[in-house]
């Protein structure tokens, strides 16, 4: 009877020290002295990693990493209003935009071609099988002219958006399988 006596007191104890005291009253109203220490600890502005994933119509992501003091949120959170938070963490934070224009890859080396099938393909410099960046849709080469389908096996430049957008419509009306109102 003595040994249940004393386990019931040794809990009664144990409970009562630890929902009592500050180091583990994770109830209470006030704050933890765990936070109180992180409080303490940031002194001055806070330095930061951040990623900026940008991501462009042709489906590329680009990142570019900095890192950021921070002297008031309020600036900080002003600064990216345009981004979209992806992932944070207490030594980095992710930022994703979406940008409306071809990456920097496919303005200096992209090329829009032809695979052997027939199907439309941007590639990473002139039209070859092993540098394939995108393919699109399959062209009904009957269908196309003789000098477009040149043009496609020795590749198209992609310099700008709007280049992007015209050569992808251009030969949207070559498109295999589709019958086209005459």
């Amino acid at each position: 009877m003595r040994t249940i006596w004393g386990l019931l007191i040794a809990g009664a104890a144990s409970f009562y020290l630890f929902f009592h005291t500050d180091t583990f009253n994770f109830l209470s109203n006030s704050t933890s002295l765990y936070a109180m220490a992180a409080e303490e600890q940031i002194e001055g502005p806070l330095k930061m990693e951040v990623i900026l994933e940008r991501e462009y119509l042709d489906g590329e992501v680009s990142q570019e990493t900095i890192e950021e003091t921070i002297w008031t949120l309020e600036d900080f959170w002003a600064k990216y209003d345009q981004w979209q938070l992806v992932d944070m963490d207490i030594d980095y934070i992710v930022f994703r935009r979406k940008m409306d224009d071809i990456s920097p890859l496919l303005k200096a080396n992209g090329y829009f071609g032809i695979t052997e099938d027939g199907t439309l393909t941007i590639f990473n410099g002139r039209p070859q099988k092993t540098n394939i960046i995108q393919s699109f849709f399959q062209i009904d080469l009957g269908k196309l002219e003789s000098t477009k389908c040149e043009e496609l096996k020795k590749g198209i430049p992609i310099v700008s958006k709007d280049r992007y957008v015209e050569v992808l419509e251009t030969f949207k009306s070559y498109t295999a399988g589709e019958k086209q109102a005459n």
